[in-house]
């Protein structure tokens, strides 16, 4: 293909929070969620969950591939995630139904934008 990624670097920084219930909270400031094993994995700006009185343990950068991606392409996630890891960055990935998400450490986001801009597909 050997097209550039295209990243965008959201402004923000986000969280993963874990939650039984989340009847009280605004649909609106929920950015994910995946039910797993009864309970509900939030990703929301980290404003949200400290008004929602959520614990977390890591702040992320939310960094979106402006690529169109299929569900079924193959290769793409193993490509960007070797790059980040090479340079000792985690990344936590959701893929959308055209876009790949990518959440970095929020001291990272810096380099990881920077070495995802390199990056063709």
């Amino acid at each position: 293909m050997n097209k550039f990624l295209k990243p965008k670097l959201n402004k923000g920084e986000y969280v993963f929070a874990l939650t039984n219930n989340i009847d009280g909270i605004n649909e609106e400031d929920i950015l994910c969620l995946f039910k797993e094993h009864g309970k509900y994995s939030l990703i929301l700006k980290k404003e949200f969950a400290n008004k929602y009185g959520m614990s977390y343990n890591f702040v992320a950068a939310w960094i979106s591939l402006d690529l169109y991606s299929s569900l079924d392409s193959v290769g793409l996630t193993s490509m960007f995630s070797k790059a980040l890891s090479d340079n000792n960055i985690s990344c936590n990935v959701v893929a959308a139904f055209n876009h790949d998400h990518i959440f970095v450490n929020y001291k990272d986001k810096e380099l990881a934008f920077e070495i995802l801009n390199k990056l063709k597909f």
